[in-house]
């Protein structure tokens, strides 16, 4: 008893509003409506807090703390889907944060559903996980640098009559030709996870997923606030989504929201 009520001591600490650097957010005047939101937050004017926090994301910033703070603010006023939500959206831009993770998943034992979830292939893990470690842009600097260098080190090699300095160069170019390939990989799928990986949390109390677009398909299944989905199509206000055990059905597009 004494070992779970730690833990759940431990987790209310973490709730408390992470800070966020003048690096995540630039402006002066950002910094100081984010710094109102920390104060009102701690002094438990959470929907308050959340009213700034979101109005920052809504005017288009984006960082990890920010998001963190906003999932903080939502799981503080029980709106599970929400802080749901937002941890997951923290977690892509920061996937090596223990405590956006431990949240998260205190936050998904409070959702009805419960999945056998098909497990991820771990190298699907492990790329994702490096690619999301930078931002798009700079994996794509990267890459574009490392062609230039590659195709340097090609010219050396075709044309220089050193033998020494010939397989030197080959071997450097040919190295510099995979991190470029690689590094552009890393970028293509950062912008992928980011902004297309279709990854949505159901917003409404319940929905039933139906086997097509309209009020008359037919109920496959009842899905509840706060459960992970994968939108797989979309028609006019419906979308369709594939479910954490593989099931698909049609659900309205108001009753999801996009990670």
């Amino acid at each position: 008893m004494k070992r779970k009520l730690n833990k759940y001591i431990f987790a209310t600490l973490l709730l408390l509003p992470l800070m966020v650097s003048g690096a995540d957010l630039n402006e002066n005047n950002t910094d100081q409506r984010f710094m109102e939101g920390v104060e009102l937050y701690t002094a438990g004017k959470y929907n308050e807090a959340l009213e700034i926090w979101k109005s920052l994301y809504n005017e288009g910033y984006r960082s990890a703390g920010l998001n963190y703070n906003i999932a903080n603010a939502c799981f503080k006023i029980n709106d599970i889907p929400g802080a749901i939500l937002f941890y997951e959206r923290a977690l892509l831009l920061k996937p090596s944060g223990e405590d956006i993770r431990y949240n998260l998943e205190i936050a998904r034992t409070m959702v009805v559903d419960k999945f056998n979830e098909v497990p991820e292939v771990f190298f699907i893990t492990w790329f994702n996980f490096i690619s999301l470690s930078a931002r798009s842009d700079t994996w794509a600097a990267v890459s574009i640098l490392s062609f230039i260098l590659f195709f340097l080190l090609l010219s050396l090699y075709l044309f220089s009559s050193r033998y020494r300095l010939k397989v030197a160069s080959f071997w450097i170019a040919l190295s510099l030709l995979i991190v470029s390939g690689s590094t552009l990989a890393f970028s293509l799928r950062n912008r992928y996870l980011l902004n297309y990986s279709g990854k949505a949390i159901v917003d409404c109390p319940q929905v039933s997923g139906r086997s097509s677009p309209d009020e008359r398909g037919n109920e496959l299944f009842l899905i509840h606030e706060g459960t992970k989905v994968t939108v797989t199509d979309s028609l006019k206000v419906w979308y369709e989504i594939r479910l954490p055990d593989g099931n698909k059905g049609w659900v309205p597009r108001n009753c999801v929201e996009k990670i």
